[in-house]
């Protein structure tokens, strides 16, 4: 019986297709109340001058080491440093249908990049640009990104309605008026504030009350508006779906 050693040393990798693994990360930011996506323009070919999310081939490292180097090539922030460890990093999915590029069959692991007030972008590696764009506004982009924007953005507003992650998007401590603008600007409509407001109340551990009130008034000039903190719950239960999916459950 042929051992382990003999079998890799006649090994001949170049019976199979040839492949490679890239990474494309889907890095959303909220910006002026909107919410936007980092992208690049190519460089090179292929789709030379086409907007594209920022990524690239896996080097001699993880996938997770990997995404990290492509958003900090892009925003210009270092991993271990304060603002690039704030960012919620997750991985999406894979696409490796044949001929999503023209070079070769490559698959590409996408990751979701979430985080407030990300920094202006320079452009990195063999892009010539980089750029915040609203996500209403992306058009058309290189490979098959939009479908992957699509999935990023589907999975980032459904983070939304089952995690607490909208609290990273406020202030330490913040209004439920502030929560909701979160709210807002990643799902992309507006949400009725009393209903909104009773319903961030009612989930255990969401958030908690400071016992103090803000500075100004409310949103129309009427008492200080309450401040609260994030609370400890991981999960919301129940969940603060989307007005759309709300009516569909009904």
């Amino acid at each position: 019986m042929t051992t382990e050693r003999e079998f890799l040393e006649s090994y001949d990798p170049s019976e199979f297709v040839a492949a490679a693994v890239t990474v494309d990360v889907a890095a959303l930011t909220i910006r002026d109340g909107r919410l936007h996506v980092l992208l690049v323009e190519r460089g090179g070919h292929p789709f030379a001058g086409w907007r594209a999310l920022p990524g690239g081939f896996v080097r001699d490292e993880t996938l997770d080491a990997a995404a990290l180097r492509e958003l900090a090539e892009e925003t210009g922030l270092r991993p271990g440093e304060d603002d690039l460890d704030r960012v919620h990093l997750e991985q999406l999915r894979s696409y490796g249908d044949p001929g999503r590029d023209p070079r070769m069959r490559v698959v590409s692991v996408a990751y979701l990049a979430f985080a407030p007030s990300l920094p202006d972008p320079s452009a990195g590696g063999d892009a010539s640009g980089a750029f915040w764009v609203p996500v209403d506004e992306v058009g058309e982009l290189a490979f098959d990104h939009a479908t992957i924007l699509a999935d990023a953005l589907d999975r980032a507003r459904s983070k939304l309605e089952y995690t607490p992650l909208a609290t990273a998007f406020v202030g330490e401590e913040f209004t439920v008026g502030e929560l909701r603008a979160v709210y807002a600007a990643v799902w992309g409509e507006e949400l009725h504030a009393g209903n909104f407001h009773r319903k961030v109340l009612s989930v255990p551990g969401f958030v908690e009350s400071t016992g103090e009130t803000a500075a100004r008034g409310g949103e129309r000039g009427g008492p200080k508006a309450r401040l609260y903190r994030a609370g400890d719950a991981r999960l919301l239960h129940p969940a603060l779906l989307r007005p759309a999916r709300e009516d569909g459950i009904r």
